[in-house]
């Protein structure tokens, strides 16, 4: 397994194939194709507040993201994509993320 924080492409992919049958200490049998994780996961969040306590400031996925960094539940989290802010209904002082 190989992990990087950059996006892979086809041509990223067809290198590193290439590299590790090149290798001697590598049965080139055991190499697998190369392909990108399949499966994803979704963190909804539920009953924020819309807006920051004792200020008429909303929330903003920057501060959301601020929050989630100081949480320690979420230490090991890492956001892939912009975080959605949605107001659950107008009427309520509430947001879903």
């Amino acid at each position: 397994m190989i992990t990087t924080n950059k996006v892979v492409s086809t041509l990223d992919l067809n290198i590193i194939k290439k590299y590790l049958k090149n290798i001697s200490v590598i049965d080139s049998n055991d190499i697998m194709a190369p392909r990108l994780l399949q499966s994803k996961s979704y963190l909804k969040i539920l009953k924020i507040p819309y807006l920051i306590e004792n200020t008429n400031i909303s929330i903003s996925s920057d501060i959301t993201e601020r929050i989630l960094q100081s949480t320690h539940i979420f230490n090991n989290v890492v956001l892939t994509s912009k975080l959605r802010i949605i107001k659950a209904f107008h009427k309520l002082s509430i947001v879903v993320i």
